[in-house]
């Protein structure tokens, strides 16, 4: 990234995703499949790709902390 760069991120791919959230490339790969975290499956045929919205992870994660918080996991 570009510390100059004062345009915000709108999506991150895969890998990016899994580092910001502190788990495995596969766990990630596991909550998408199973429908868990938010992304949007972008492109066609061999170009078809996964992003993650990086609001809806930060919205997704403060969910999880606070279901967390109040005793129940998601």
């Amino acid at each position: 990234m570009d510390p100059t760069n004062t345009t915000p991120t709108l999506a991150l791919r895969p890998r990016e995703a899994a580092k910001a959230l502190g788990i495995s490339a596969r766990t990630l790969w596991t909550w998408t499949k199973s429908g868990l975290v938010p992304c949007c499956r972008v492109g066609s045929g061999k170009r078809k790709t996964t992003l993650y919205p990086a609001a809806e992870l930060r919205a997704w994660l403060s969910r999880q902390a606070a279901a967390e918080e109040r005793g129940g996991a998601q």
